[in-house]
């Protein structure tokens, strides 16, 4: 694995390579093992989308490997002033021995990938957001016990986190339902890739058929980062597609909850909802370091 792009990009094998690799990195940390697999190795952190868990994460996830992340916001880089991806790719190619970058255009992950000699991951982009998937399987399989066979729920946008968990929901053998409103649906090469999957992916306009018998139903926020002057406009058509008491009485009685956070209590999940299932969530979040210090691992351990 050269680099970590999208959840497209993965094989049912390499998740789940991951995902076993992570449960052991989580294990040694709790249990105080020392794992230095990228001993001096320096990470390049480039920020044009700021986040507390992605930094943080990222951060903390290098240092208990050995190496070192360095932070680069929008300000102290040259994109976006002149400078091509390209050439920042091969500039930061010469100083470092891996990206991860947090941005716009998931063209811009992919020249980097490109033009760049050292391994590149994807923090977020407006297509996808496959660190976040990575950490919502391994929380599903550490409380489930597995993946193969459960039915996933997303509830709310066609954003990058439903292409996401589409894509690695159904490489795991899950069943996937999103409900979405008219006008947000997924991405269509995400919805090209699902079909085929036959019965197995199920996408629709009502919350709550979706929502029927679900193992795990997940949410997000209505109107992400740079989407914030169409806040009210969104609101409007969301409206309906909260996660509620209502709508988890025709999920599976054991079903969880997970959110990738920030959450907006009463707009896209209830307090009610999200105090009982906070445990999951909670460790949802705690699960983005582990399962990003696996991706680090597998794709920056063969490098200088």
């Amino acid at each position: 694995m050269n680099h970590f792009l999208k959840m497209l990009d993965l094989t049912s094998e390499e998740i789940d390579e991951l995902l076993n690799l992570a449960d052991q990195l989580k294990f040694e940390l709790k249990n105080g093992i020392p794992h230095p697999h990228l001993a001096g190795k320096s990470l390049g952190m480039i920020f044009e989308k700021s986040s507390t868990r992605t930094r943080v994460s990222f951060e903390v996830g290098m240092y208990q490997l050995g190496g070192q992340a360095l932070f680069l916001s929008s300000n102290d880089l040259q994109i976006g002033r002149g400078e091509p991806v390209e050439d920042t790719a091969r500039v930061l190619s010469r100083f470092l021995d891996g990206i991860m970058i947090r941005t716009f255009e998931q063209t811009e992950v992919e020249k980097l990938a490109q033009y760049g000699s050292i391994p590149v991951i994807n923090g977020l982009t407006d297509f996808c957001h496959p660190c976040q998937i990575m950490a919502d399987l391994m929380t599903i399989r550490e409380f489930k016990g597995h993946l193969e066979g459960l039915k996933l729920c997303f509830i709310g946008d066609g954003n990058n986190m439903m292409n996401s968990l589409i894509v690695g929901g159904l490489k795991t053998g899950m069943t996937v339902s999103v409900a979405f409103p008219k006008g947000y649906e997924p991405a269509t090469e995400v919805l090209e890739f699902a079909a085929q999957y036959g019965d197995k992916f199920i996408a629709c306009q009502e919350p709550m058929v979706a929502a029927k018998d679900a193992d795990v139903v997940i949410t997000d926020v209505w109107a992400s980062m740079g989407q914030e002057s169409e806040k009210a406009i969104r609101e409007n058509a969301f409206k309906g597609y909260q996660i509620n008491t209502e709508l988890m009485s025709v999920a599976a009685p054991d079903a969880m909850v997970l959110h990738c956070l920030p959450a907006h209590r009463e707009e896209e999940i209830t307090a009610e909802v999200f105090e009982k299932h906070a445990a999951e969530i909670f460790e949802e979040t705690e699960n983005r370091l582990h399962a990003q210090k696996a991706i680090m691992v597998k794709v920056m351990s063969g490098n200088k």
